[in-house]
């Protein structure tokens, strides 16, 4: 099965250069993780999980090898395969920042574990903050397809309404991605009313708008 976007080395030295970035820190820090590692932060940047130093120092490159994996593979067998081509960028985009953040949240964990002074809900936050932010440009230019983007019943029936609700999730995300900087500079209590009104109010509005477009789409 032929693979709708064309990978070459260009296209792949930077997933390559994290990943290999993730192996090399797990090597290094695991002779010096305690037995029992901080798997887990609480939203005030109290530890409240932990696991063995052995599944630590697994998990997380053979996350980001399951991802890239994934994102290698997915675009065979999507219907809508042969849109891949018109937003590869974007695509391509979005798998190296997902790789990227979980890079940053394992240093920074690997970090902390080691005894370092390090605020793992400013860095983490931070970090997401900012690759939506980047991501924003990149989520306008998503074309139709099952596996990225807001896929609700009317955004992939139309393409009209699949442009215009991504053109307002790009906006949403960069609203989103400036929340996420600044939860963590404020207290837990507003940072999570945030976070709350967030998920209730605009998730759920961006899918009502795209059924609102549709109806219209349909109508006229």
């Amino acid at each position: 099965m032929k693979n709708p976007i064309k990978y070459s080395l260009k296209t792949e030295v930077w997933p390559l250069l994290i990943f290999l970035a993730t192996v090399g820190l797990s090597f290094w820090v695991y002779p010096q993780l305690p037995e029992k590692v901080i798997s887990h932060w609480d939203f005030n940047g109290k530890a409240n999980g932990w696991t063995s130093r052995e599944f630590y120092a697994i998990f997380f490159p053979a996350l980001l090898a399951v991802i890239y994996a994934l994102f290698r593979v997915l675009p065979k067998f999507d219907p809508n395969s042969d849109r891949y081509k018109e937003f590869a960028g974007a695509y391509l985009a979005i798998r190296n920042s997902i790789l990227l953040v979980l890079f940053i949240v394992f240093a920074a964990a690997s970090f902390a574990n080691l005894g370092y002074i390090v605020n793992i809900c400013e860095i983490v936050a931070g970090a997401i903050g900012f690759i939506m932010i980047v991501l924003s440009n990149y989520f306008k230019k998503l074309k139709r397809n099952w596996f990225v983007g807001i896929r609700t019943p009317w955004t992939m029936s139309s393409e009209n309404v699949w442009n215009k609700t991504h053109l307002l999730g790009s906006k949403l995300f960069i609203f989103l991605g400036l929340s996420f900087i600044l939860i963590p500079w404020l207290a837990p209590v507003i940072g999570f009313l945030i976070l709350f009104v967030e998920a209730i109010i605009l998730m759920p509005w961006i899918v009502i708008y795209s059924y609102v477009l549709y109806k219209n789409e349909k109508e006229k």
